[in-house]
């Protein structure tokens, strides 16, 4: 007779788990994306505080430090890359947690923890280079950060400059040209 495995029985999800995954995550999006769209028009010759007050709005909001957040600990590929204090992973109430600690009136009080040093081969030579690690908390407050300064950026950049810039491309640029 052939051995029978029993049927795997999942155990009931972790309530904290399913809020955190129940957030509206699309509504959070909108809302990041319309205020990032508001800081990108407002980039005008003598409109600078608007843009900085677009940002320090976008910075405080809710939404975009979840967002920022779930990035850092669920989308990014260095997700289980631990900092200097050693935290892997982020269980869903400390992503809350994290959340209210990277908001811009917290971080006069917070001290910044030092990047971890990892040495990595350079590519095609036998030499090495650092790679700094930041913490989990570091990584959420620079993604922060970035939302709120790309639209700046991007609506200062030149219309055919691809280097480097997110949802450009520089190696279909030569067919757009020639097309």
């Amino acid at each position: 007779m052939a051995k029978r495995k029993a049927p795997k029985i999942k155990p009931p999800p972790d309530p904290e788990s399913e809020a955190w995954n129940k957030l509206p995550w699309r509504k959070f999006e909108q809302h990041v994306y319309r205020i990032q769209k508001r800081i990108y028009r407002a980039n005008k010759p003598g409109e600078s505080r608007k843009v900085q007050k677009l940002q320090k709005l976008l910075m405080k909001s809710e939404a975009s430090r979840l967002l920022a957040v779930r990035r850092v600990t669920q989308d990014n590929q260095g997700k289980k890359t631990a900092g200097v204090d050693g935290v892997k992973s982020v269980k869903p109430e400390q992503r809350r947690e994290m959340a209210k600690a990277i908001h811009p009136a917290c971080w006069k009080r917070q001290r910044v923890k030092p990047v971890r040093r990892v040495w990595i081969p350079k590519p095609g030579k036998a030499e090495q280079r650092p790679l700094g690690i930041p913490t989990m908390m570091e990584r959420g407050k620079q993604a922060l950060v970035k939302m709120a300064l790309e639209p700046e950026w991007e609506a200062k950049f030149e219309a055919n400059s691809y280097g480097f810039r997110e949802r450009h491309d520089a190696v279909k640029m030569p067919l757009r040209l020639s097309s």
